[in-house]
């Protein structure tokens, strides 16, 4: 039995192939699944099962896709009511593929319909199991039990969560491999590290969350002071349970827009535009109304979290990045990416196009800001826990995911310097800002960290 990891950084999200005997399968597979098709092909390898965790609400699975390509199975827990083929296992369900025996055991908190896959190689029957986990058990944490968006409530799913911890994945042996399907920065929890797989006995040790304590101190340790999750996770889980269309659809309809199109496309209330290049070079010149998400950063999840679903998105971006961007998105269920702007941002300035631009300063620039004028107003975009462990004297404090929704608490006489940890998000925060009217928006280059690094203090203004 061999097992291989895919990491998707730009996700935090972990999928695998397990293979033996010339038989494999995919565990919680990406939506873009050439990776897998190749990976079958050069190990000659026929794949027999898709096995799904549960309903991804962080992004939109390959599924469907991958089963069509390889004539394959999609397994889900049976409380998934997906709405196509698929095999609906519950505890005990055995598969098999090669010499593997694969066992269910259903492991609701997370999501109600959360299964594990627990395997075991038969010919080797003395080695340790592997346990294929999701979002039930991480590397330093466990999976959020708040994020059903009120389909069932936070104590009763992290109810849940701990008889699934207690009773089905505690008591395999201390050396069963544990391989979750996320790693540090993903929203699906708030500890997570990245490593290559984990063990039972080492989250018992170590995990916060498996330590001793009662139901109502769990619930509490696992509710309290979680991050606001992306507004697109409801969207993401009910595509995956309905199934979507296939990625190459969407990727063969982009459209190449010169600038007199998008400048036409642009007084329309249902587009977006989308600006994926770097915040820096973003900053000096851009497209009026336009939004940065850099594809560098955490941009799917961004996109999600600030964009409507609705509406239809046109990318700027450096030439060649195009395809790139719009995978991205499909990524999280944003399937309507139509197209680009040709020739990206040098090609509205060839049109002879007006471009704006708002300023960065760096850290060392902040304090001769505030002095020359105390009605500087300094807006923090970080999340609230964030905030609450350390920020600057007399700084206002919106996340970025809710920032649009709160711009009446903004004056836009005002001026705002702008600032997150490390200078993403608060250009992205910046560009939308400057999309709705408010002109006097400074951005601080490098964000609260660069702040704290260079020992810079900002004093209180009375």
């Amino acid at each position: 039995m061999k097992t291989v990891k895919f990491y998707l950084d730009c996700l935090s999200a972990a999928s695998y192939i397990v293979s033996s005997h010339g038989e494999a399968v995919v565990i919680d597979p990406q939506r873009d699944i050439e990776i897998y098709i190749s990976f079958l092909r050069e190990n000659k390898l026929k794949l027999k099962y898709v096995l799904e965790t549960h309903l991804h609400a962080d992004f939109v699975s390959g599924h469907l896709e991958l089963a069509r390509e390889t004539n394959s199975q999609i397994v889900f827990g049976e409380k998934a009511d997906a709405e196509f083929d698929h095999i609906a296992v519950k505890d005990n369900h055995i598969l098999n593929f090669g010499n593997v025996e694969i066992k269910i055991i259903e492991t609701p908190g997370h999501t109600p319909e959360g299964v594990c896959y627990i395997m075991k190689d038969l010919r080797h029957p003395n080695n340790e199991l592997s346990v294929f986990t999701g979002d039930t058990l991480f590397a330093g944490d466990v999976g959020r039990p708040d994020l059903m968006d009120g389909t069932l409530s936070k104590e009763i799913l992290a109810k849940m969560l701990y008889e699934s911890l207690h009773n089905k994945l505690m008591v395999l042996p201390d050396n069963t491999k544990v391989y979750p399907a996320h790693g540090a920065g993903s929203s699906c929890g708030r500890s997570l590290t990245d490593v290559e797989y984990t063990t039972i006995g080492l989250e018992k040790q170590t995990n916060y969350a498996l330590q001793s304590m009662s139901v109502e101190e769990f619930t509490k340790q696992v509710t309290t002071d979680q991050p606001l999750p992306p507004k697109y996770f409801s969207l993401s889980a009910q595509l995956n349970r309905k199934g979507l269309q296939n990625i190459d659809n969407i990727l063969n309809k982009l459209q190449s827009f010169s600038a007199e199109e998008l400048s036409q496309l642009s007084q329309l209330d249902d587009i977006t535009i989308i600006d994926v290049r770097d915040p820096e070079l973003y900053s000096k010149y851009y497209i009026p109304n336009s939004i940065n998400i850099g594809l560098d950063g955490r941009y799917a999840e961004w996109l999600g979290s600030i964009t409507s679903p609705d509406h239809r998105i046109i990318i700027i971006a450096d030439p060649g990045s195009e395809r790139e961007a719009a995978i991205r998105a499909a990524r999280v269920g944003f399937d309507k990416v139509i197209g680009y702007l040709e020739g990206g941002i040098a090609g509205w300035i060839n049109a002879n196009r007006d471009t704006v631009n708002f300023r960065r300063i760096d850290p060392e620039e902040v304090l001769s800001y505030i002095e020359r004028d105390n009605a500087t107003i300094l807006l923090d975009v970080r999340r609230p826990t964030e905030f609450s462990i350390s920020h600057l004297p007399h700084a206002i404090n919106i996340p970025l995911s809710l920032l649009e929704s709160n711009l009446d608490k903004l004056d836009k006489n005002k001026k705002y310097v702008v600032h997150c940890a490390g200078g993403y998000r608060s250009v992205i925060a910046s560009s939308i800002l400057k999309r709705n009217g408010y002109e006097d928006v400074i951005d601080i280059r490098g964000g609260y960290d660069a702040i704290l690094e260079k020992s810079i203090k900002i004093p209180h203004i009375h």
